[in-house]
């Protein structure tokens, strides 16, 4: 195997055997899945194990992309079986004899069969962004226009249980070595800022402190309680009003000192459009699997980009093959200021896709250079 000469800056690129590939000529899934350390609970729901769609492009030449969805019910309102025939009976169908390197093509014919359908088609765009690479000798961050950061910082993201528990998992992992804490809220905002005050007494002055409510909130009730949590040193608010409400979240930005996060308000680069000319807004939370891939995501960072807003690149949360999408993404758009929720592999027993990638974590994430995503599939 040899290396190619790059310019300075850029990983060695591994010498492929052709840098051109043969259409797409099968589309084959598996379900995967690992039990999570403890069950992880949002405002909407509870899930117990991890479990993912697993997504192989092959091409006639005999090249190979891995992709991976999850559809997490109790978020997306998607089911596993829903997501796997969207792609076994229409999207899957339509990609056969496509050019794998033409991605840009490829939402267009998904798009052409299937409208929305965003976690089915993100899994396919994966696979295909890997297989790019594999074929290309590059690691995907290099193809959506190279890495500014060589390590990513990853969140800690806490699910819902009493207060005490919740405290004492954000100390754990302060301890560790994180310094962005996300804590999971949205049932009741004087409880929430209860659990704001407790999590900040017990982690460092220097760490980063969210709250995500899920929608939990209504603006009348909560913009009180949401003052207070400010004042009391909370970093970051996602999602607190439901999706649809933009003018109330522009009511709060306006009368809150603290950054405001929308992730359920936008599922798609019109959403994101909409959002930054309303100002209701100061960081999207991109989540590859929500918005239909990595290719839209980049269009979604570039929105962000031009509005001046800042990017948190998200997670539903997933296994290794779709955590390492992000960890590219996240490696590659400059606005990704904000700490990635990178925490999939890390809330399992044992992540089956990329356990060494994510092993003995610190609160950062290495960016793998070897071609494609870098997992152990």
């Amino acid at each position: 195997m040899s290396v190619v000469p790059h310019p300075a800056g850029l990983p060695a690129r591994t010498d492929p055997a052709s840098t051109t590939s043969g259409p797409i000529s099968a589309v084959k899934t598996r379900v995967v899945s690992a039990p999570y350390r403890r069950p992880f609970q949002i405002s909407s729901g509870i899930s117990t194990e991890l479990v993912s769609l697993l997504v192989e492009v092959h091409t006639a030449d005999g090249a190979i992309g891995i992709g991976e969805t999850s559809p997490m019910t109790a978020y997306t309102g998607e089911t596993l079986a829903g997501v796997t025939a969207a792609i076994e009976e229409h999207l899957a169908p339509a990609l056969i004899g496509h050019d794998p390197l033409d991605r840009a093509g490829a939402h267009l014919v998904m798009d052409s069969v299937l409208r929305g359908q965003h976690v089915a088609k993100s899994g396919l765009d994966i696979a295909l962004y890997d297989l790019a690479g594999r074929v290309s000798g590059w690691p995907v961050h290099v193809l959506l226009g190279g890495s500014i950061r060589d390590r990513v910082q990853t969140t800690w993201v806490v699910g819902l249980g009493t207060l005490d528990e919740m405290a004492a998992e954000a100390a754990e992992y302060a301890d560790k070595g994180f310094r962005h804490l996300k804590v999971k809220g949205g049932h009741e905002p004087a409880k929430d800022l209860e659990l704001v005050r407790a999590v900040r007494a017990v982690i460092p002055a220097d760490a980063e402190l969210c709250l995500d409510a899920n929608e939990g909130y209504d603006a009348a009730t909560a913009l009180p309680y949401l003052a207070k949590m400010a004042d009391a040193g909370l970093s970051l608010l996602e999602q607190p009003l439901p999706r649809w409400d933009l003018a109330g979240l522009v009511r709060l930005r306006e009368r809150l000192d603290v950054r405001l996060m929308v992730d359920e308000s936008m599922h798609s680069l019109h959403d994101a459009l909409e959002i930054a000319r309303r100002g209701a807004a100061d960081v999207l939370n991109i989540k590859i699997l929500k918005v239909g891939g990595l290719h839209r995501a980049l269009q979604i960072a570039n929105v962000a980009e031009a509005a001046g807003l800042a990017v948190k690149v998200g997670s539903m949360p997933e296994l290794g093959v779709a955590t390492l999408a992000a960890v590219h993404l996240a490696a590659a758009v400059p606005g990704a200021t904000v700490a990635a929720d990178l925490v999939g592999p890390l809330m399992v027993h044992e992540d089956p896709l990329a356990p060494t990638v994510f092993a003995d974590c610190d609160g950062w994430i290495d960016v793998p250079t070897s071609p494609g995503l870098g997992h152990d599939v």
